[in-house]
């Protein structure tokens, strides 16, 4: 495998949240702390930010062209065309400390994303299903949230607590989901943001691990693919045949001197892998 290559020198202290767009050509991506939404377009290099209202976790793509951000305080429409954002959902208005991390679209068009104690101390995330105009609270008591991801057939659920090392899975049907259990625990590294190729191995951004995890359907490792940096934060299956992945990474919590060794922290990678990742669905309005 080839040795992952650094794209976009962002810098960014907590880049999140890679998303491939087919029809753009382009991969969309967020740096929470510095609450930008950023993309990169992949057949030219062009590099594009725009400032978000607050801290932004997730942009993912809807049917009408538009992304849907998680934007702390709640769902917001991001205008493509007109650069802005735009409010129509609010959530977690009762945990004014909490900010949203983490989202996912579904086959079907739903969207799942997550939320967490802005400070990290504190288990009072929650994770969130949001249909055609309907947010339903699906599970609570996460310290940090990071998924979900989808199996191959749609019947596992996996979502992580971050700051557990921990990757759950979930049966999943028609939306619900139930009898939670432990997947798997990381050992090197906190599992950050999950991503599902079309094989069903999970791949698991390692903050502090130094790479993206690999976990076969059992919950067996896989071994993981190696970073130059050490805080892999989430990768996402892109390109037309979808077998490159675009990673995000961070600085977030180092020091002067960490950081000085690790002057590649925060840009967006890419590296070539074998098999084909699952195709991104858009968000159903």
């Amino acid at each position: 495998m080839p040795a992952p290559e650094l794209i976009w020198d962002l810098r960014a202290e907590l880049a999140e949240g890679p998303v491939w767009d087919a029809d753009r050509r382009c991969v969309w991506f967020v740096d929470i702390k510095g609450r930008t939404l950023n993309r990169y377009g992949v057949d030219d290099g062009a590099k594009q930010s725009w400032s978000a209202p607050d801290q932004i976790g997730f942009a993912l793509p809807a049917e009408d062209g538009s992304l849907i951000c998680g934007v702390r305080g709640g769902l917001h429409r991001f205008d493509v065309e007109r650069g802005d954002f735009s409010l129509f959902q609010p959530v977690e208005q009762d945990r004014p400390q909490n900010r949203l991390n983490d989202g996912f679209v579904a086959p079907d068009g739903v969207l799942w994303f997550g939320s967490m104690d802005d400070s990290e101390q504190r288990k009072t995330g929650a994770l969130y299903r949001w249909a055609a105009g309907a947010l339903t609270l699906m599970d609570d008591g996460y310290g940090v949230t990071n998924g979900p991801a989808l199996s191959p057939d749609g019947k596992v659920l996996y979502h992580h607590d971050t700051l557990d090392k921990a990757v759950y899975a979930f049966d999943h049907k028609d939306g619900a989901i139930g009898n939670k259990r432990l997947f798997a625990t990381t050992s090197e590294g906190y599992a950050d943001g999950p991503s599902m190729d079309s094989a069903g191995v999970l791949h698991v951004g390692l903050f502090g691990g130094w790479g993206v995890g690999r976990y076969a359907p059992d919950g067996a490792y896989l071994g993981k693919i190696d970073f130059p940096v050490s805080a892999v934060t989430k990768a996402a299956f892109g390109d037309d045949d979808l077998k490159t992945l675009y990673c995000t990474t961070a600085w977030l919590g180092q020091g002067a001197e960490t950081r000085a060794a690790q002057p590649m922290a925060g840009g967006l990678f890419r590296v070539r892998v074998e098999t084909p990742g699952l195709p991104q669905a858009t968000i159903r309005l």
